[in-house]
């Protein structure tokens, strides 16, 4: 056999080699084609579980990493602290005013509710201490939800999430003691224990009206006629509510996936508001229609402060701050604006080159076809020579 066939018979094995690996890659490409398409739903969850990773660093401002499908940036105290607190500096002078008209509320002279003989055989409950001492409220209504977001602080390094969320606690729970002592110094109802604390001696004395005549301690009665409605079960929804919405938004709690214990944690919160509410009818300190008049109040205002600074629980931006996304927007606007600079400068010295370099050649052609022309013809003298 010639060699020329022997070589044909070689490329020719070399060629079914080549296409039997062809065939068995597209087998392998066909088989992970079917591989992703049937696991796509768990790739996608896989990734985007991954992309849910910060790798924010103190001090930086952005990094490259994706967080619930955008751009995470790192805002320090160090980096935009000032900037924030210059920015909401009337928000902290109006707190401190609310702070002044809550003061003022518990120092003026409330109004006293007509209490006849009649209406004293539902406020004979006997008197007694709080299970829940003032003292303990804004313990658990606000250091506690505080400590939380210091927590979330240290690990995310976005300022505007730390100031907003100390700031709308702090004014759920202000305006909230504020709508709640203003209503306590308008109705003036009487507690359920009102008799003990009118006549500590259990000596009833009315006036000619048939209005209660209390020789009790003043302080103690004053405090008798504070009923409506419940202050510690309006500060802690509107504290541990606050906190609540807070948690749900964090963890992504309405994100459609089913996971139940998520929701457990969010509904902590409101389940240790509403223990301090039930001990305020065990104590016999509220009637049960304070505690839910207290309640209903501290919950709205809680959701309200709370949609001042930060979208919906159930809202895909509900992670992060309003203030966080538009700095987000800001950044990524500059960046675009900066790289569009670049790319026009950088467009703008090819085209100078590009001109430089054509005028370079133009200036060559035109040397050279001197030269050419100059060396082309022969000369007389050459002729003359030759005719000789």
């Amino acid at each position: 056999m010639p060699w020329w066939d022997l070589r044909s018979v070689f490329v020719f094995k070399n060629f079914r080699c080549f296409s039997q690996s062809q065939n068995g890659l597209s087998q392998r490409l066909e088989t992970s084609a079917g591989f992703s398409q049937l696991f796509r739903p768990l790739i996608a969850h896989k990734k985007h579980q991954q992309g849910r990773m910060r790798d924010a660093q103190p001090g930086s401002h952005t990094v490259n990493v994706r967080s619930h499908g955008v751009m995470v940036a790192s805002y320090t105290v160090r980096s935009h602290g000032i900037t924030v607190a210059r920015t909401h500096l009337n928000d902290w002078l109006i707190l401190i005013l609310l702070l002044g008209i809550v003061v003022l509320l518990n120092a003026i002279h409330l109004f006293y509710r007509f209490v006849g003989k009649d209406m004293m055989e539902d406020l004979k409950y006997p008197l007694k201490s709080n299970t829940v001492p003032i003292w303990a409220v804004p313990v658990y209504a606000v250091l506690l939800p505080m400590v939380v977001f210091l927590l979330l602080y240290f690990r995310r390094r976005d300022v505007y999430d730390l100031h907003h969320a100390i700031l709308g606690i702090l004014f759920s729970v202000v305006v909230t003691a504020v709508i709640t002592d203003a209503i306590k110094d308008a109705v003036g109802r009487p507690r359920p224990d009102f008799f003990w604390r009118c006549f500590p001696d259990g000596k009833e004395v009315y006036d000619k009206w048939g209005d209660v005549v209390c020789h009790g301690d003043k302080n103690v009665v004053r405090e008798g006629h504070k009923s409506f409605p419940s202050g510690h079960t309006s500060l802690s929804f509107a504290g541990l509510g606050f906190l609540s919405l807070y948690l749900s938004g964090k963890i992504q709690v309405f994100d459609c996936r089913g996971h139940v214990a998520k929701l457990c944690l969010v509904l902590l919160p409101l389940l240790l508001a509403s223990l301090v509410a039930i001990s305020r009818v065990d104590d016999y300190w509220h009637h049960w229609q304070d505690v839910f008049a207290g309640g209903l109040i501290g919950l709205v205002v809680a959701a309200l402060c709370y949609l001042q600074f930060f979208p919906p629980p159930y809202n895909d931006q509900g992670w992060a701050t309003y203030a966080y996304f538009r700095m987000l927007e800001e950044s990524q606007g500059t960046a675009v604006a900066a790289n569009g600079e670049n790319v026009n400068a950088n467009n703008t010295c090819n085209a100078e080159v590009q001109i430089e370099s054509r005028q370079n050649d133009r200036n060559n052609d035109t040397f050279t076809g001197i030269s050419l022309s100059g060396d082309s013809g022969p000369t007389v003298e050459d002729l003359e020579s030759g005719r000789r």
